[in-house]
């Protein structure tokens, strides 16, 4: 099997090597067929399409809203270097999935207004299948219910997308929770690489990054601890299986 690529921006290494971790774990991938670029610190490799069944983009601490001038280097280069890959990807039609960070560097890609305007605090939601979202061959692949809990916590979101995008979730506070452009490029606002006990874990981390009051954690977690969040997973392993060749 070709390989997939995970494209990581987490400049802290253990965050960057759990996220791995879980999408291993959730794609059902041997390590072998994941090619780890952490584009905060490096170039993409030099991969032709050929070379690879797909891309996969984890989450970020990084917005692509927020003013260049307050962004720091290793944000700047990975945002650049993102944009560069996404230009390969619609080029060559290479299978892309985003989670989180994706909504924004994707949707800022193809033409989104992507803002703070709804953005949501660490927790979990609702999430509720478009019309299209239920036709859609991936989310089909990975058999989802209709309505399901996802794990969120973003500063920015899609405020609008583009006509030739199309909605596949939505949630009450934020309308635009998974899209797709083109036929196989895919996004989502919530989390599907990050299970309970991994978003909690991730958030202790990111503590004083403005996802949650720190004052507030542990009623958080709590909170986070009596829910299930197991169908987002399957989006990843639903990928994995329709896209690699």
């Amino acid at each position: 099997m070709k390989p997939f690529v995970l494209i990581a921006t987490r400049p802290e290494d253990e965050v960057a090597s759990n996220e791995k971790t879980s999408i291993v774990d959730f794609t059902g991938l041997c390590e072998e067929d994941l090619i780890w670029a952490r584009l905060d610190r490096e170039p993409f490799p030099e991969l032709a399409a050929e070379d690879i069944s797909g891309i996969i983009l984890g989450g970020s601490p990084f917005t692509v809203s927020e003013p260049d001038e307050t962004k720091s280097a290793a944000e700047l280069r990975a945002e650049k270097e993102i944009f560069r890959v996404l230009d390969h990807v619609f080029e060559q039609d290479i299978p892309f999935f985003g989670a989180c960070y994706g909504i924004g560097t994707l949707g800022t890609h193809q033409g989104a207004l992507i803002d703070r305007t709804y953005g949501e605090p660490l927790g979990a939601i609702e999430v509720a299948l478009t019309e299209a979202g239920q036709a859609d061959p991936l989310i089909r692949e990975a058999g989802m219910s209709c309505t399901f809990t996802g794990l969120v916590g973003h500063k920015e979101a899609v405020r609008s997308l583009p006509e030739h995008a199309t909605v596949l979730a939505t949630g009450q506070a934020c309308p635009v929770q998974m899209f797709r452009v083109g036929t196989r490029q895919y996004s989502t606002q919530f989390h599907p690489e990050l299970d309970v006990p991994a978003i909690i874990e991730r958030a202790r981390a990111y503590r004083d990054h403005g996802y949650f009051s720190p004052d507030q954690m542990e009623e958080v977690f709590e909170a986070l601890a009596a829910v299930t969040a197991d169908q987002p997973p399957k989006l990843l392993r639903a990928f994995a299986t329709l896209f690699a060749r």
